[in-house]
């Protein structure tokens, strides 16, 4: 069997998702994961998720750690662990300014420390035991769980863009989260760091999937130039490591008309570079593509096109072989 994950949530109805969910528990992949964004509060859904695929682990993708404070998401943390039995996969991130600043009210500041110190606090919460903390940001006196963890080491994987949260992931957790790299700088990311220190890495690809091939593909673009769009952290970066005429083009696009047709903008070599779209046999081939290049886990992050249903049935049919492998 070929590990395979699953991302539901951001484009889905809560009824969708769970529905969703019941799919996955039939086709039984290694992890289901469930975003938040500013939608669906992430561990209310990680609980409904879990008893709706019973078999999966369940995973956040990621939880924003600037929209609560350490001891709330151990709490979370160990009470979804419970509910699940012993499932869950806490994916942590920093987000974005935007989210950060004007949707939470918060300062977007000490992004790698503060993660730091997230990922002590809650790993010292979980063994059950009083801690007292002392750190650059947080600090704690007396605090422990009310209740006992059911796990006292639940995985702890982190989304990580930039080289200095990259590092620090492959120092302090168990798994990385990547998004929206292009293959060459993530091959060569993997390979220097596994070298390192082995942990599991995953990569959320944005995935569309029709018998129509343009459909598909004019799906993803539109997908992908939204997270350019508004997403100043995915811009640098990509502009970064070899996108930086196309980034610019689609962002002045987007300053002058707004998301309207700016899925016209992307390049089709950027798109098949970052994302998994077209027909079933091309996605198979695109998989396989980014599983070569050192992904442990892919995580297919639905797109859906159309009805939700027959959307998400053909992509999970697509990759059903994946499983059996």
């Amino acid at each position: 069997m070929r590990r395979l994950s699953y991302s539901l949530g951001s484009l889905l109805s809560i009824d969708e998702v769970l529905e969703c969910s019941q799919k996955l528990n039939e086709i039984k992949p290694e992890v289901q994961w469930i975003p938040e964004t500013w939608g669906m509060e992430n561990f209310s859904m990680l609980g409904l998720a879990s008893k709706e695929n019973t078999f999966s682990k369940i995973g956040s993708s990621i939880i924003n750690i600037y929209s609560r404070n350490p001891s709330l998401i151990a709490m979370g943390a160990s009470t979804v662990d419970t509910v699940s039995n012993g499932r869950l996969i806490l994916g942590l991130g920093t987000s974005s300014v935007p989210i950060v600043e004007n949707f939470h009210g918060n300062s977007f500041d000490s992004p790698v420390q503060r993660m730091k110190e997230y990922v002590e606090i809650i790993r010292l919460a979980l063994q059950g035991e009083k801690i007292n903390y002392s750190g650059k940001i947080f600090t704690l006196k007396d605090f422990s769980l009310l209740t006992k963890p059911l796990r006292k080491e639940i995985p702890i994987y982190l989304a990580a863009i930039n080289q200095k949260m990259v590092e620090m992931t492959w120092d302090i957790a168990d798994g990385v989260i990547f998004y929206l790299r292009p293959k060459n700088e993530m091959k060569e990311t993997i390979s220097k760091m596994q070298e390192k220190k082995k942990i599991d890495t995953t990569l959320q690809i944005i995935t569309c999937i029709d018998e129509d091939d343009e459909k598909a593909r004019t799906r993803a673009k539109k997908t992908l130039s939204f997270y350019i769009a508004v997403g100043k952290i995915y811009r640098e970066f990509l502009e970064s490591t070899g996108y930086s005429e196309e980034v610019q083009h689609i962002y002045d696009e987007y300053k002058k008309t707004g998301l309207n047709k700016l899925q016209e903008f992307v390049p089709e070599e950027m798109l098949d570079d970052l994302c998994i779209a077209g027909t079933p046999d091309t996605a198979i081939k695109k998989l396989n593509g980014f599983r070569n290049i050192g992904i442990d886990l892919p995580i297919i992050q639905f797109n859906p096109i159309g009805d939700v249903k027959e959307s998400f049935e053909l992509l999970t049919k697509t990759f059903s072989g994946e499983l059996n492998e």
